[in-house]
């Protein structure tokens, strides 16, 4: 029998393409960044991430660190990134109990309520962010009293200027609260877990959410009595034309928090109106036939069920909520977009290095938001035996 030659082989072309494609796109990447750095050295622009290390020389409106204007633009650059995460972090949380809230509504047999979510949804998903921003920014907050007429409830107090809030002040001896509220968390756990195994041996399962309510607030408070109260409160007081002490939530940062909560979570309603219609009509009778209520019907057999429909979808708003928080620029929130792609590129013209930092934090944003949510979903994944 003749031996075919090797070029008639399909896996020995395959391979021959495959290297032909990978050499193709090295030599690419190599010529643009070999052009790229030639142009800089014709134009005396220095290259490296040495700039990291100057001082910066700008102040920063918002800072959850300790920074200066005489801080260094790596300094800078932890600022913004952790601005990021903040309204990031909060705008999932809000975007998500009020888009299951929505979505659950939108299902709701009262003719109202359900028709309140759908405008709620048609509305809000179908006016582009930016404006929605705008408009929280210019028509709401900037509206609001002067600091001496400030709206107030207790201790908090909001004008034009932003939300002011007690801080808390930690004292000798608040250790001991966080390590209870670490073995409340512990014990919750354990508590949901042994729920889960006396539900499926025995057929009932535990009141999960009071115990766990009162585990993670009983416990913390308990110690934190006995351990006498090592913790204060700074209230804001009004100096002059503005307050002092306290916290202080920049309209800038409310704006964007709103408008990116309520326009994601528009998205999500949907995501959740359409996971829990995926689940069998038959599952509701089921459970109605067993005697349980509507609320533990959807509470312990179609939501569950209908999470599995739910959470990929979900990791895709999350993402996008985290990469339009980039859209804070319009406001000058100061951000990882406004300040260092923005105010360190200006005035570093570093833009090759500046843009690549700023790209892999969002790449890095993104797989790890991913990575979290594709392992939940594995844990909850049917598995067909």
């Amino acid at each position: 029998m003749q031996k075919q030659p090797p070029w008639n082989d399909p896996r020995v072309r395959g391979w021959f393409f495959q290297m032909a494609a990978v050499l193709l796109a090295a030599g690419f990447f190599f010529n643009v960044a070999s052009n790229t750095l030639d142009n800089l050295r014709q134009l005396n622009v220095a290259s490296g991430f040495g700039f990291l290390e100057h001082t910066a020389g700008f102040g920063i409106s918002q800072s959850l660190i300790e920074y200066s204007e005489a801080s260094t633009y790596g300094r800078a650059f932890l600022v913004a990134l952790l601005n990021t995460l903040l309204v990031a972090g909060f705008g999932i949380i809000l975007a998500t109990v009020l888009g299951f809230v929505i979505g659950i509504a939108r299902l709701s047999p009262n003719w109202l309520l359900s028709r309140l979510a759908g405008v709620y949804i048609e509305v809000f998903r179908n006016i582009p962010l930016l404006l929605q921003i705008l408009f929280w920014y210019t028509a709401v907050l900037s509206n609001l009293p002067r600091p001496r007429e400030s709206l107030q409830a207790g201790s908090f107090l909001l004008n034009n200027r932003g939300l002011y809030m007690p801080a808390p002040i930690a004292e000798a001896g608040f250790g001991y609260v966080l390590w209870a509220f670490v073995i409340a968390v512990f014990a919750s756990l354990i508590l949901w877990r042994y729920s889960q195994w006396r539900r499926a041996n025995a057929g009932a399962g535990l009141p999960v959410l009071w115990c766990t309510a009162g585990l993670l607030t009983g416990l913390p408070v308990l110690v934190y009595l006995i351990t006498g109260a090592p913790m204060h409160f700074e209230t804001p007081e009004l100096h002059g034309f503005n307050f002092s002490g306290g916290l202080r939530a920049m309209p800038e940062f409310l704006a964007l928090l709103f408008a990116l909560s309520i326009y994601t979570a528009a998205f999500i309603a949907e995501i959740v109106r359409a996971g829990i219609q995926s689940v069998n009509w038959g599952q509701n009778e089921a459970g109605l036939a067993l005697g349980l209520r509507r609320k533990d019907v959807l509470r312990l057999i179609v939501i569950p069920q209908a999470l599995r429909v739910i959470i990929p979808p979900l990791t895709s708003q999350f993402l996008n909520l985290t990469k339009n928080s980039s859209l804070a620029a319009a406001l000058a929130y100061p951000e990882l977009a406004s300040v260092f792609a923005g105010t360190v590129l200006n005035q570093t013209g570093q833009a090759i290095e500046v843009l690549a930092i700023t790209m892999a934090v969002y790449l890095s944003l993104s797989l790890a938001t991913s990575f979290a949510m594709n392992l939940y979903n594995s844990r909850i994944v049917l598995v067909e035996r």
